[in-house]
């Protein structure tokens, strides 16, 4: 007969070590994130475009 409860444990630590893997990425990931200097914004006028003619009122 299977040994149904090792198999049982056996998985479980597998999956509980995947989880921590994630978990240990993602903090990472957010590490990253908070701690990159932030983005220089422009902002950009727009042209006025000359080959559309404007209406006439």
């Amino acid at each position: 007969m299977p040994d149904y409860k090792g198999m049982y444990q056996t998985l479980f630590r597998a999956a509980e070590q995947a989880v921590e893997i994630l978990i240990t990425a993602q903090r990472a990931c957010e590490e990253a994130c908070i701690s990159a200097p932030e983005p220089e914004i422009t902002v950009l006028t727009p042209k006025k475009d000359k080959t559309i003619p404007h209406d006439a009122d």
